[in-house]
């Protein structure tokens, strides 16, 4: 006998858990993907599509499920973060404070541009 090649356990009083499959339908590509889940899993209302990789949706029936992204917050940057805490004046204020003092510290009272 090989290594490796074959277990050597049997599959004699082993009781699979039940089992449920579902359908997502990609409204990129049109195409479907079979995903199948544990009878006790709930499904997701979304799926990554295996073929074009974009958000495939569940099928019930023949229709796909409406996905409700209302709850999704769009992603705020550093900048809008910083305009909820101080208007833009403050900013122009704190700006050129900093700039002032940091010609003091170079020596120059006026920024000087060259060519």
């Amino acid at each position: 006998m090989r290594i490796g090649a074959q277990s050597l356990q049997s599959e004699e009083g082993v009781v699979y858990s039940p089992r449920s499959r579902y359908n997502y339908l990609c409204p990129t590509c049109g195409k479907e993907t079979d995903v199948v889940f544990s009878a006790e899993a709930e499904a997701p209302e979304t799926w990554e599509c295996k073929h074009c990789g974009q958000e495939a949706r569940l099928l019930i029936g023949d229709t796909p499920v409406e996905v409700d992204h209302s709850d999704v917050k769009t992603p705020r940057s550093h900048w809008d973060m910083l305009l909820e805490r101080r208007t833009r004046a403050e900013l122009e204020e704190l700006l050129e404070e900093r700039l002032q003092y940091l010609r003091s510290r170079r020596g120059t009272s006026e920024h000087k541009h060259t060519a």
